[in-house]
């Protein structure tokens, strides 16, 4: 069974012209098309859609992500490249979580002084607070 452009799009909360978008810049060589030109799209091309946008939401650039694909068309020959590929994107991962972790610290720690001034209804509650100390 084959999908749709606009199935995968509604399947996979992406717009359409963002599969295009990848087709025309070869993430996607692996499609096929009807005789009319029509993508047709199957369950592998599915999940492969999904590692793109997983890889695209780290940050990689689409060049790279090409690369990948190219990797998986060219099969078992390539797998220690693609696993070395995860591994860095792994690390990447962690140190962009690393880094949110202290933005969100800093987030929760200006929501509670913006809360405490909201409350006493100015924002110099916590100079007279720093002072007392």
């Amino acid at each position: 069974m084959g999908y749709t452009i606009g199935q995968v799009a509604e399947k996979l909360n992406l717009p359409s012209s963002t599969i295009r978008y990848y087709d025309k810049e070869g993430l996607l060589p692996f499609i096929e098309r009807k005789s009319s030109g029509v993508r047709v799209f199957s369950e592998s091309d599915l999940g492969m859609l999904g590692i793109i946008e997983c890889l695209k939401n780290t940050g990689m650039p689409i060049k790279d992500i090409k690369q990948f694909s190219i990797w998986c068309a060219e099969g078992d020959a390539t797998l220690q490249q693609r696993y070395d590929m995860f591994l860095e994107r792994k690390r990447i991962v962690e140190a962009q979580m690393a880094e949110l972790e202290k933005s969100m610290k800093t987030i929760e720690h200006k929501c509670q002084y913006y809360k405490k001034a909201l409350e006493a209804g100015t924002e110099s509650i916590h100079k007279q607070a720093a002072a007392r100390k």
